[in-house]
């Protein structure tokens, strides 16, 4: 008997292991997207202080994890066996739905999805024991916490709007004060801000990160509750002089140290205090075994007999748990590739200036945006238009905002980094010092839109993308909780109907989840990566306009070359599934070339004034590009529809004819990648020539169908299909040797120029 709840211990082991990795990932926008954004510091600089701060809040977390053991549900009114039956299932659900966010790149809450998790375990149980016993639902509140449940939920979602709001006014005000030149301001209101900064993360740490160190005592608790106000004043007089120094003496900009210690500050935080959402219900576990344990060995209690009233008192957490666990997410903010998703969907969305939208826009999207901008106009016509010009001088962006956007640049400025960590340390501070519930997450990620929205981030151009990204997070914080607390309740019925085998099926399939996850998020980093070079727009030189082009080129005539070859080996063999995902994959093409469009305007801003013939070239090549891109489009899109529709088949001689042009364009797709890939522009003349063949054998092949049809043709629909893909080939073959045409010319005036 004893055996079994080893083994469940031993799997809680490895899933809080797992768990402390997926909520890292999670997590780890809360303190590494203004660092990361404004790019104050390296990115060394930046692993190191947060592993800093994460370490010391590991180790010195509270002993205590109150939550786990009896913040949600009655521990007295359960047996023990029930319990664990309880814990595996939270366990089980949150490492999936943990690890499903961040594949998705999506911040969500771990205190939510902790919450909602044993809610919804404890709900399935306790309706199991009523059903079972009197079946009277009323009796339900005696299992649950409640009061206690209802204040951590409504505390939660509160916070979203106040850290909004709140990150918006602070924000607006501060960039009247230091405007977007704020290297010139700085010498005079630095000190001062550096001053309210710095103190506002003092008592941050104070407040919400020694609190919960283990080895505080109560009288140092009491000192720092009893003279607040002293501590406050005191540490605002000596940060000030200190950021006076700093700037005058050692010559260090204010901000980046602003940003490096709120930082530290928010890592400590998140590992001392969020700690217990990953470890607590693991510990938890293992502390109801060891009182199961203790019961049985001295009177021989059964499982199902031992009500875990224990549970309700205070059992300090080993250390070497907190060290373990610290070590774990030390490790996991370093190597974790998810984490770095995570963190650019918040910068992304914060960022300033325009770029590719990951999110597309939607109803409420279009019209939050349409109202506010009616809003903004009614404003504007109330405002004193020298007024409103003041205003809008503090917000000129420097000309660097505008002629590029390099890889390399800050997504926002210092001054907003530091007004993140400032404002959400603020908040969370005054939220534990009232002893509200808060989500680290919630908090930072809703300061860091509110300061976004305020500095003109979101203009026309990105606003209804980015307010469609903020919608998709908050209402996946819904969503969380919704998931959570269904999945956990349907785990702990399954694992309590289906006993050890079912246990076992549920471990094994969350594995293979989360293994096939890992598998294909990392997949999608690849392609990522590899999308990355297609986003530069910093070039200047003719060499550089060159190289760049071809290797646009090559990219889209490789997928253009395979995607026709497995239209047509598909068709041929009427399959349909794989014609559906080329149809589906076409749409990658196609996004390529979009993105490459997109960059058009950055392109232009990045060259001489007199690159005007280099800037026509550009477009032109791009739009060569989206002829052969919408040319195989249609190919694949009407092959798919045909045996979608289950037409009759292309007969052998169609299937035939097109694979000989198949193989044709083969040879010269594949001779114009090489050439294009190794630079080898002399050849171009070459395969030029090869044009007027290919074309011919196509017409060839438009007569052979025409005289089919007045022969022994009998199905329309084939032959509508066999001409438009013969004719779509036939405009893919001319845009792509217009395209080489264009380019010779332009590499051949090019040459001549040098």
């Amino acid at each position: 008997m004893e055996d079994v709840y080893i083994v469940m211990l031993v799997a809680l082991l490895a899933l809080a292991i797992t768990d402390l990795v997926v909520g890292v990932s999670n997590d780890a926008i809360n303190f590494l997207n203004s660092a990361i954004g404004s790019k104050a510091v390296s990115m060394r600089t930046i692993l190191i202080v947060a592993s800093l701060g994460v370490a010391v809040g590991a180790i010195f977390s509270s002993g205590l994890m109150e939550v786990a053991r009896k913040g949600i549900f009655m521990p007295g009114q359960f047996y023990f066996e029930e319990i664990m039956i309880i814990f595996m299932a939270v366990m089980i659900t949150d490492v999936l739905l943990l690890d499903f966010f961040n594949s998705l790149g999506l911040p969500t809450s771990t205190t939510v999805s902790i919450v909602f998790e044993l809610l919804g375990a404890a709900v399935c149980m306790a309706a199991i024991k009523i059903y079972a016993d009197t079946g009277n639902i009323s009796e339900l509140s005696s299992y649950i916490n409640t009061s206690k449940a209802t204040e951590i939920i409504l505390g939660i979602f509160l916070a979203v709007f106040i850290a909004f709001i709140v990150g918006a006014v602070v924000q607006y005000v501060s960039r009247l004060i230091f405007s977007f030149q704020y290297d010139k301001k700085i010498k005079y209101v630095g000190a001062l801000f550096g001053g309210v900064s710095l103190t506002a993360i003092l008592f941050f740490i104070l407040i919400k990160g020694l609190k919960s160190v283990s080895f505080i005592s109560d009288g140092t608790v009491d000192f720092i509750n009893d003279n607040t106000l002293a501590i406050i004043i005191a540490g605002f007089v000596v940060f000030t002089l200190l950021s006076q120094f700093v700037m005058s003496v050692l010559k260090i900009n204010i901000l980046r140290i602003i940003i490096v210690i709120g930082t530290f500050a928010l890592a400590l935080a998140f590992a001392g205090n969020d700690l217990v959402n990953f470890i607590g219900v693991p510990i938890a576990a293992w502390q109801s075994f060891e009182i199961w344990q203790s019961a049985y060995q001295s009177s021989g209690i059964l499982p199902s007999e031992l009500l875990m009233t224990d549970l309700s008192g205070e059992v300090a957490t080993p250390e070497i748990f907190l060290v373990l666990a610290g070590v774990v997410m030390v490790v996991t903010i370093w190597f974790s590739k998810k984490a770095r998703s995570v963190v650019d969907t918040g910068v992304n969305l914060a960022r300033q200036g325009d770029g590719e939208e990951r999110f597309e826009p939607n109803f409420l999207s279009r019209t939050i945006v349409r109202y506010s901008v009616l809003f903004g106009n009614a404003v504007s016509v109330v405002v004193p238009s020298p007024l409103k010009k003041r205003i809008d001088n503090k917000f000129n962006k420097p000309t660097s905002h505008v002629r590029s956007k390099r890889l390399d640049a800050p997504a926002f400025d210092m001054v907003r980094a530091s007004v993140n960590l400032v404002v959400a340390s603020i908040l969370i501070s005054i939220g534990t010092s009232l002893k509200l519930p808060l989500s680290t997450t919630y908090v930072t990620f809703m300061v860091a839109m509110g300061t976004s929205l305020s500095d003109r981030a979101w203009d026309r151009e990105s606003a209804v993308y980015r307010v469609a990204g903020v919608l998709n997070v908050v209402g996946g914080w819904f969503v969380t909780a919704l998931v959570a607390f269904t999945a956990a309740a349907l785990f702990a019925a399954v694992i309590y109907y289906g006993g050890t085998i079912a246990l076992a099926v549920l471990i094994i399939i969350a594995a293979v989840l989360v293994v096939r996850s890992s598998i294909l998020h990392s997949k999608k980093s690849k392609e990522e990566k590899n999308k990355k070079r297609y986003n530069r727009a910093d070039i200047i030189t003719i060499n550089e306009i060159t190289s760049e082009t071809s290797e646009n080129i090559s990219s889209v005539i490789g997928g253009v070359n395979k995607m026709y070859t497995k239209t047509v080996d598909n068709l041929g063999y009427h399959d349909l599934g794989k014609l559906k995902k080329n149809n589906k994959a076409i749409k990658k093409l196609e996004k390529e070339v979009d993105e490459l469009k997109g960059n058009i305007f950055y392109f232009i801003k990045s060259l001489d004034e007199d690159s005007v013939e280099a800037s026509k070239f550009y477009i032109l090549i791009l739009d060569y590009l989206q002829d052969m891109v919408q040319s195989i489009s249609f190919i694949t899109r009407n092959s798919y529809n045909h045996v979608h529709n289950n037409h009759k088949n292309l007969k052998f001689n169609q299937i035939r004819d097109l694979k000989k042009i198949d193989e044709k364009m083969q040879i010269l797709f594949d001779e114009i990648k090489t050439l294009f890939d190794n630079h080898e522009f002399g050849d171009i003349e070459r395969v030029l020539s090869e044009k007027q063949e290919l074309l011919d054998s196509i017409s060839d092949l438009i007569q052979k169908q025409i005289n089919r049809i007045r022969t022994s043709e009998t199905s329309p629909k084939n032959s509508k299909l066999y001409f438009g893909l013969l004719l779509e080939t036939k405009d893919l073959v001319s845009s792509t040797m217009s395209l080489l045409q264009l380019f010779q010319d332009f590499y051949t005036e090019a040459k001549s120029t040098l």
